[in-house]
């Protein structure tokens, strides 16, 4: 489609954003991670005086894994807490990562822990594996729970495996991925009652206590009791439900006392409706507009069952929302001009930024057909308040397309490279659109992109 551009050297009229912290705050949390498994390591080698032959170094190597596999369970449940000075200043979307990445090398921890300590034992007590198994799981103190514990984080880690994921719902996901914390409760009485750093060592066993004590409180406090003490006070409900294009509907909400909740563009939220067949699952979705003291509007697009069935949500429905989270904010606006893209639905917090985000903004927003493109008159009118530029591309028809390459972007913003660029589209068009842009000479830390997939 063609562009609507408006003189962009006119003040716009946004809202002033502060300048945000510098990145700081994620370099401090990994350096805190890597500084407790140090800590670990020096337990180890603080309770060992001597490593002695094949049986000694098998056994040793399945205490250093097995160590490092709990420490690692404390570290998934602190990432995953929705602690706000993470989720604000690292992001949920880059502390998904973490926890993916983290839970890979914990199974993989635990599983050589398993191993090593089975074939170290079966050498050191001239047993067969299947023996030294059958002892260590039914006859050591909880170790049978330790058991179950392990195969249920197995179990977590093939079901997220990328070619397994696919075929499950987000919903699916989710609750499975509740039976970790009982694979966690389960665990943990192994390595107290079992692990040969642990037995008879007070102080090492309180650090321990410390650890898990301090993850299960920041974990209940922030996932449960903040959510419940919010959604008592605030008491959200559907005001309307209103078609924007083919298959995306918004959804509007209001209650009491909204601006206590201090959402900020570019932030979402947890939704869950209290409706049949949608009560049970916890949804993300990115405000599409600023949050008003009177309302929130969510805008969603029909790709699931759930997204689907908001549109038929009648108004009155109850809401109950986790949130806001994220760090897809102007707190990492750096530049003082600023690049927009978005494509499909994600065009919501793009929205939202788009009102708000002081400067030099253009907004990219590419869809499959014009129809397609929601928000369009919103857009067109915050563009024109502003005096800014927005391009709409399309696939569909092919005279409005433009190919998402390095050459297309400087074509529509020449001067890209120099550009902050926040970014938010279907999984397809982000990874497209994060080469284009590395092409074209845009750093990675100016490329902000916060995606929901799971």
């Amino acid at each position: 489609m063609a562009s609507t551009v408006y003189d962009r050297h006119a003040a716009p009229r946004a809202r002033p954003n502060a300048p945000g912290p510098p990145h700081l705050v994620p370099a401090l949390a990994q350096l805190a991670i890597w500084a407790g498994a140090a800590a670990v390591l020096a337990l180890w080698w603080s309770d060992t005086t001597s490593v002695v032959g094949a049986a000694g170094w098998l056994t040793d190597a399945g205490r250093i894994t097995g160590l490092l596999a709990g420490y690692a369970c404390a570290i998934l449940l602190l990432l995953m807490a929705r602690v706000p000075l993470l989720d604000r200043n690292v992001g949920s979307d880059r502390l998904a990562r973490w926890h993916a990445m983290g839970g890979r090398y914990t199974i993989s921890l635990a599983l050589a822990h398993t191993l090593l300590i089975i074939w170290g034992y079966a050498l050191t007590s001239r047993t067969g594996l299947v023996d030294q198994t059958t002892t260590l799981v039914f006859h050591y103190p909880d170790l049978l729970k330790g058991t179950i514990g392990f195969l249920l984080f197995l179990a977590t880690g093939i079901l997220s495996a990328r070619a397994v994921r696919r075929r499950v719902s987000y919903e699916t996901w989710h609750l499975l991925h509740f039976a970790t914390y009982l694979a966690v409760f389960l665990v943990f009485g192994h390595q107290l009652s079992d692990g040969a750093d642990f037995v008879g060592n007070r102080p090492a066993q309180l650090a321990w206590y410390a650890l898990y004590g301090g993850a299960a409180v920041l974990l209940l406090w922030f996932r449960f009791v903040v959510p419940v003490r919010r959604a008592l006070r605030h008491r959200l409900w559907v005001s309307e439900v209103r078609p924007e294009a083919p298959g995306v509907v918004s959804v509007y909400l209001t209650g009491d006392r909204l601006d206590e909740l201090r959402a900020e563009p570019g932030q979402f939220f947890r939704w869950r409706f209290l409706a049949p067949g949608l009560w049970w699952a916890a949804n993300p979705y990115s405000l599409s507009a600023v949050a008003h003291p009177s309302y929130l509007r969510i805008t969603v697009k029909a790709a699931g069952g759930h997204s689907e069935a908001l549109a038929r949500l009648t108004p009155g429905t109850r809401v109950l929302a986790e949130g806001p989270y994220g760090a897809f904010t102007a707190r990492r606006r750096r530049a003082p001009k600023v690049l927009l893209l978005g494509g499909g639905v994600g065009i919501t917090p793009l929205r939202a930024l788009f009102e708000t985000l002081p400067g030099e903004v253009t907004l990219v927003y590419r869809a499959r057909r014009p129809e397609d493109l929601a928000l369009r008159m919103e857009l067109d009118r915050l563009a024109a308040a502003r005096r800014a530029v927005v391009h709409y591309v399309v696939d569909e028809p092919a005279e409005y397309s433009s190919p998402l390459t390095s050459r297309g972007l400087r074509q529509l913003v020449p001067d890209v490279a120099e550009r902050e660029v926040y970014l938010c589209g279907p999984p397809g068009m982000a990874e497209a659109a994060q080469r284009a842009l590395r092409r074209a000479g845009v750093p990675r830390r100016r490329i902000h992109h916060e995606s929901f997939a799971f």
